[in-house]
């Protein structure tokens, strides 16, 4: 009997990853064994296959395969590519540094002046190429302004149509109308959407947009009702930390799934425009510690990432201590130094290519350019160069060439940190990240898994 791939599965092969399918709608592709993936390249609806085979067996109940009938064919996305690069299963694709807004906080710009640049379609359409024989899965759309591009839907479409996928748009909510969330779903785009929000009665000042807020909570609504995953993203800085509670109350009622709270700091632009606005780490983690408290002690459905700190799940009394990226035995000399930015490339409008998008004005700022698709193609930069060498840095590298995070108890819960942080108070990519030395030195993870006392604990930790 032949058998076919289920529709939602495609094979995939990169240099580090030889054997590995997707999912569709799931970002990361899946591992399999060589024997395992063998068979899956018959399983073209032509290949006659012996059905007592304990593999096919496995994949039948799994629902992997099925018997093919008559005419079955898989799809272009399905059949197997064999991507010459390393594994990046994600994008996050900056398509314009245009924006209707002015944000005080912006990392996108190294000081005071609108980014202009942006992806012609036709840049667009050349670079999605180069994404889809990289094996490129999920992309993020995010600038700027994603929405203000005249093309946005267009890009969205040439997304689709080579099997990839838009998995999140990072937006001010200002474009967002029922005929834009007609048009997404439309091309079978249903995304994560992501609005920025900071805070009843503040979110004018920081957008430095008069009417921010009223576009932004309407367009919080909208999403919901249209059955969107929708994101609030939340800047916290001095003058609204009064706001974040009633803030999360108002958007938990709303039915957002999930608020992000994200200490306003490091970038450039804000250090010109924050004046006294910006919370040193530890006043930070005090103030969330307290909200995260107030905010627990009631019932919730909706989730709080606080970045950097702590990520609550009311709905099943789960957490997880963010400073601890890997739980107790999870550690190993070859993780990457960031494990989320290893998968996921970064670019921006200028076509330039960043380990992290919130590194990008900083590394403006000092004129350190790691590569450029636009001038040099991605599939190059996901081969070989200072982009690759960047974000394939492993955390034994990074203890190599930092004794203090070696030495330290705690390195092999944090692994050093995050390197925005770390790179953009220290300048050094290999330097500690010091909100995390405060974090551990100051007893905050025992101070939030005594006060969640009763929660499961996601990542917990053992210091002997």
């Amino acid at each position: 009997m032949s058998y076919i791939l289920n529709p939602n599965i495609a094979l995939r092969s990169w240099r580090l990853v030889p054997y590995a399918y997707y999912i569709k709608g799931i970002r990361d592709a899946r591992g399999l064994k060589k024997d395992e993936f063998e068979l899956l390249l018959k399983c073209d609806g032509k290949t006659e296959l012996d059905d007592n085979s304990p593999l096919v067996r496995k994949f039948s109940e799994y629902g992997i395969i099925a018997p093919a009938r008559n005419g079955d064919e898989l799809s272009e996305w399905q059949k197997h590519l064999d991507c010459d690069n390393r594994y990046f299963p994600a994008m996050e694709y900056a398509i314009t540094g245009k924006c209707n807004y002015n944000c005080l906080h912006c990392f996108n710009a190294a000081d005071n002046s609108p980014l202009m640049s942006e992806w012609t379609l036709g840049e667009a359409k050349a670079m999605l190429e180069q994404a889809q024989k990289c094996g490129v899965n999920a992309i993020t759309l995010t600038g700027g302004e994603p929405m203000l591009h005249k093309n946005f839907f267009e890009i969205i479409e040439e997304i689709y149509k080579r099997g990839m996928y838009v998995a999140e748009i990072n937006t001010n909510g200002h474009f967002i109308d029922q005929t834009a969330l007609d048009r997404m779903k439309a091309l079978g785009c249903t995304p994560i959407i992501k609005i920025s929000f900071d805070g009843l009665g503040r979110h004018d000042w920081l957008r430095n947009r008069e009417g921010a807020e009223k576009n932004a909570l309407a367009a919080l609504r909208l999403c919901k009702e249209n059955g969107f995953e929708t994101w609030a993203q939340t800047n916290v800085h001095r003058l609204n930390l009064e706001t974040i509670l009633p803030t999360a109350e108002m958007l938990d009622e709303m039915g957002i799934d999930e608020m992000r709270i994200i200490r306003t700091s490091e970038s450039p632009r804000w250090k010109e425009n924050a004046g006294d606005a910006c919370l040193d780490v530890d006043e930070y983690y005090e103030k969330m510690f307290d909200f995260a408290e107030k905010y627990t002690q009631k019932p919730h459905k909706m989730d709080v990432d606080i970045w950097q700190f702590l990520t609550i799940f009311p709905s099943t009394a789960a957490f997880r201590v963010r400073p601890v990226e890997c739980g107790e035995g999870e550690y190993r000399d070859s993780l990457p130094v960031c494990r989320g930015n290893r998968g996921k490339i970064a670019a921006a409008a200028n076509g330039n290519v960043y380990p992290c998008l919130q590194l990008s004005g900083f590394y403006d700022a000092h004129g350190k350019i790691l590569g450029n698709i636009k001038t040099e193609g991605l599939q190059p930069l996901l081969q070989s160069g200072k982009y690759l060498d960047e974000v394939c840095a492993t955390v034994k590298t990074l203890a190599v060439n930092n004794t203090k995070c070696a030495g330290c108890k705690y390195f092999r819960y944090c692994v050093g940190g995050c390197r925005a942080l770390a790179v953009g108070l220290t300048g050094d990519k290999f330097g500690s990240d010091p909100a995390k030395c405060v974090f551990f030195k100051n007893g905050w993870y025992g101070r939030i898994t005594e006060m969640l006392d009763g929660w499961e604990n996601i990542a917990p930790m053992e210091i002997k």
